[in-house]
This record gives C-alpha cells, structure tokens and sequence, in this order.
C-alpha cells in the first residue's frame, strides 16, 4: 500500500486491514448485544416490578383496606413491608379517587397521585409507564385492585428508579466489555501472526517487489527462443510461452496428438526422472526437447519441458562442422605439406636431383588426381567441399578412399537436400573409418554414388571385421553403441535423415575382398536442371 511518496510494507497493510475488520465487527456486535443486554434487564426490571404489584393487588390486608368499612391506615404498614423486602423505590396503593393509601413519605398519605400515568389502572388495566413523580422519575407498574364482590376498589403502583436499571443494565455491560477487550486482543494478535505467515508466504518480499518479479519473469519466457512448456500432476498446462505456442500451436491440448505424452511429460512426473535431448516431429518440424520434474518441498508438483527446432540446431551444428572440418583439414594438409616438404629439403641437401624429380612427378600427380576424383563425379558444391575435407582426414589416418568413378551426384534441386547428404555420407564415413581393422590389412572404404530417373543410390562399405549380429537389431537406436559411452548417434541421425527425405537404408554383411559392412541408402532426389521447368 502506498500513501503519498511513502510506501507501507506487507506485514503492515496486512496488520492494519485485519485490526480494522476486528473493529468493524466488534463494533457491530457490540452496538447489537449492547441493545439487546438494556432491553432484557429493562424488560426484567419492569416484569419483577409487575409481579411485585400482582402480587399487592391479591393481598387481603389491602383489599380489606380498601374495602367500604375497612381500615385505609392498615394498607401502609403492609406496602412499606413489601417495599423494604423487595428492595424497591415505592408501594403506592390508591382507591379509585387516585388518593394514595400508603406512600414511603406518610406525609404525603391522603394526597393525590402524582404522574399522569395511573389512569388506566383505574379503567382495569395492567400498564407499565415511566413517569416524574414526588420521587423524581422512575419506572412503574400498575395493577387494578378487586373486592370480593369482582367490583374495583382501587390499584396499587410499584415503582423503581430509572437509576438503578440504568446500574443494572452498567453491570451487565461490563461483562461485555471484557468480552471485547478479549476479542479486541486476540483479534490484534491473530493479526500480527496472519500478517508475518504472509511475508513467509511470499519469501519476505512486497507486493511490488512480487509484481516486478513476475513482470520480467513473464518478459523473460516471451522473449526466449526456446518453446516452454509447464503442467501440473494432473498434467494440466500452467505455462506455454509464445514461442511454444507458435511452435506446437493446440497441439499440445489435441486429444488426437497429445504432446504432453508426445514428450513423455506423464513419465517424468510419475517417475521423477529427467529426459535429456529427445528428438520428436511433430506438426512437421523436427524438435529436440529437454523435460525435467518440478520439485516443490520434496514433492513432484509437476514437469517442465524446453524445446527448440532442430533444424536450427542442424544449422548451427553444420558451420561449426564445416569450420571444423575445414581446420581440420587444413592442419592435415599443413602435416602433409610439412613432411613432403622436409624430403624435399632432405634430397636437396643430399644433392641427389635425380631422386627428387621423380619424387615431385610422383607426389604432384596423386594429390591431382583424388581432387580431380572427387570434383568429376561429385558435382553438388556443398558434398564435394566436404569429401575433399575428408580426403586430408582419411591420408592422415591410413585410410584409403576409393570413389566410384562410374557413377555422379548431380547438384540437388534444394539446400535441404544437400544438408541431409552431408549429414547421411558422412556418418557412414565416419563409421567406415572407426570401424576395427582385420590384422594385416591395410584399411579401405568405398564410396559410390548412382542417379537414375529421379532415385539415388548410395552405397558405402569397409572392410574392417563387420557388425556382430547381436547388434543388429539395435544398430539404428540412438545411444546405443559398441564403442562406449556418449556414442550411438551416427547411425540414428543416417536413418532419420533417410526417412525425412522419403528413402530407406539398408545393412548387408560383405564378404570377398570387402570382408566388413556395407550400407546402401535409396532415396527420391531431384537435381537442379529438373527443377528448372
């Protein structure tokens, strides 16, 4: 809450708002009992007052005073007895005339009553009134007196001061106010403890401080790339940033394909086991998804997934694969250089002329010829960049590249195609190179391009010792892996790009002079020619 440039705290405004509550209410209940204590000590006061009077009025000493005949002297030792056991101000009885027979002042016996209010009475009426008499103002209550014969003969009036129902009604009050005054604590002290559980509610900050919180949290999960995604243990959504909402869109509510399950979101909550890099389509876009439980006190409250296209992954992954490639390449032809460089100087050195030309006719003309190789059947720019980077690798390690000089890949028809290429080669490449060698046979990989009437055929093979048959079945999955941890993906990423391109890719166990594995991939691939029409 904030009043003028000050801003009062949470504990506070809290504290404040509920002691002022307990007022309201207290308040409230007290103008409520306060009326209802006055009335019933009013109403009690004036009952015993009446029952006081009922009671004279039956009394035979006064009916035989008022009686024709009677003594009239006797009525006022009897009234001042009821007055004094009963402890009230007056017991006036009067005949019909409204002469009083008996009076707390024997001096004022024969007089007439004083008030204004006894006329009822005289008509036969019971009546209770408040009225100025020669006493000073009081309560009274009157009832009409009977003789034998039914006739009225009189009335008698007991009063009571208006100061002691006021006393009366003060002493009832005062179990009020304690009650109150107890309440009142209470209340304050409920406060104080409701208002600090507040503050430890909300982690000891004020509302301001929570509202500029959950402003820049909100403008954080806008303004993030990656798509967030939020459920509760019933795996209802709680959180969907924009960017999952243009990625997913209502997919992830869709009965028809959940994406919750899609992610495996009901198997982190249940399980409390996070899920790292997995790879799903959906809504035709390839994403990589990180899923991870949401603690609150040491209990699963629910999951939280980040998610971003893989293409742009790709993308990345590519240049810094191509910078990779291409330094790598770079620091192997350096090596290579170096070395054919020393024996050069080493001839030279030895003056043996002879032997260093036809070492330069020898070394020259090969290095041509794998480029030349390579440029001639390969005519897509990006795989043949790439195959010249892995011709440097491949000398470095020993391993001797063969390409099929019978056969041509033409330029594809879109920059996604070439992508995928590089990424389906050079995985097969790569396990061709790492796969074990046979002892006493010098390592050689085959690589072999065919088009024909919009088909490709891709065909690579080793011949190192081949796949165990154990592995078979398990060889496409990702993170599975012969040759330790954190491998398994080579294969993995060789079919889904197979599959993404609408091909199929095959596993056959050589045997001859290639004794090892051979992959063939088939795919539809339109070059850039046929694309033009």
């Amino acid at each position: 809450m904030k009043i003028g440039r000050f801003r009062i705290g949470l504990q506070i405004t809290i504290t404040f708002m509920v002691l002022t509550v307990v007022a309201v209410a207290l308040l409230a209940l007290y103008a409520m009992i306060s009326i209802q204590i006055s009335n019933y000590t009013r109403n009690g006061l004036e009952q015993r007052a009446a029952g006081i009077a009922r009671t004279v009025s039956c009394s035979p000493t006064i009916r035989s005073a008022l009686s024709p005949g009677g003594n009239p002297a006797i009525a006022q030792p009897y009234a001042e007895d009821v007055r004094q056991a009963n402890d009230i101000q007056f017991v006036v009885v009067i005949d019909m005339k409204g002469i009083r027979l008996s009076h707390p002042d024997p001096s004022r016996i024969g007089e007439r009553f004083i008030g204004g209010d006894e006329q009822p009475v005289l008509r036969g009426e019971e009546t209770i009134s408040t009225a100025t008499g020669s006493l000073g103002r009081s309560v009274r209550a009157f009832s009409p007196i009977y003789g034998e014969d039914g006739q009225q003969i009189g009335a008698v009036a007991v009063g009571l001061p208006i100061g002691s129902i006021q006393d009366a009604i003060g002493q009832n009050m005062g179990l009020l106010y304690g009650a109150i005054l107890i309440g009142g604590l209470s209340g304050a002290i409920g406060a104080v403890l409701l208002a600090r559980r507040f503050k430890q509610m909300m982690f000891g900050m004020e509302p301001h401080e929570i509202a500029r919180v959950l402003e820049e949290r909100s403008a954080m999960l806008q303004s993030a790339k990656e798509g967030i995604l939020a459920v509760d243990r019933e795996l209802h959504i709680t959180l969907m940033n924009a960017e999952a909402k243009r990625m997913i869109g209502e997919t992830a509510n869709s009965p028809e394909s959940d994406f919750r399950s899609l992610i495996r979101m009901d198997r982190v909550v249940s399980a409390g086991e996070p899920i790292c890099d997995l790879e799903v389509e959906t809504g035709g876009a390839a994403l990589l998804v990180n899923v991870v439980p949401i603690h609150i006190e040491g209990r699963i409250e629910g999951a939280m997934a980040t998610f971003r296209d893989k293409t742009e992954i790709v993308l990345l992954s590519e240049r810094l694969s191509g910078i990779s490639l291409y330094a790598e390449a770079l620091r192997a032809q350096t090596h290579e250089f170096m070395n054919k460089l020393h024996i050069i100087m080493g001839l030279n050195h030895m003056k043996r002329y002879d032997r260093l030309s036809s070492y330069l006719q020898e070394v020259v003309p090969s290095l041509q010829i794998e480029a030349g190789v390579v440029t001639n059947q390969v005519k897509d720019p990006v795989m043949t960049g790439f195959l010249l980077g892995k011709l440097s690798r491949l000398r470095e390690t020993g391993v001797r590249l063969t390409v099929d000089e019978q056969g041509i890949l033409p330029e594809a028809a879109q920059p996604s195609i070439s992508r995928e290429l590089v990424t389906i080669v050079g995985n097969l490449l790569e396990n061709a190179i790492e796969a074990p060698r046979r002892e006493g046979v010098s390592k050689e990989v085959y690589l072999g391009f065919r088009h024909q009437d919009d088909r490709l055929v891709i065909q690579v093979r080793d011949n190192g010792t081949g796949i165990s048959v154990e592995s078979l079945d398990n060889m496409y999955e990702q993170g599975y892996s012969t040759k330790g941890d954190d491998r398994g993906i080579g294969l993995y990423l060789v079919r889904r790009s197979t599959e993404r391109l609408g091909g199929s890719v095959w596993f056959h166990r050589e045997t001859g002079e290639f004794h090892g594995a051979r992959f063939t991939v088939e795919l539809p691939y339109r070059t850039e020619k046929e694309e033009e029409p």
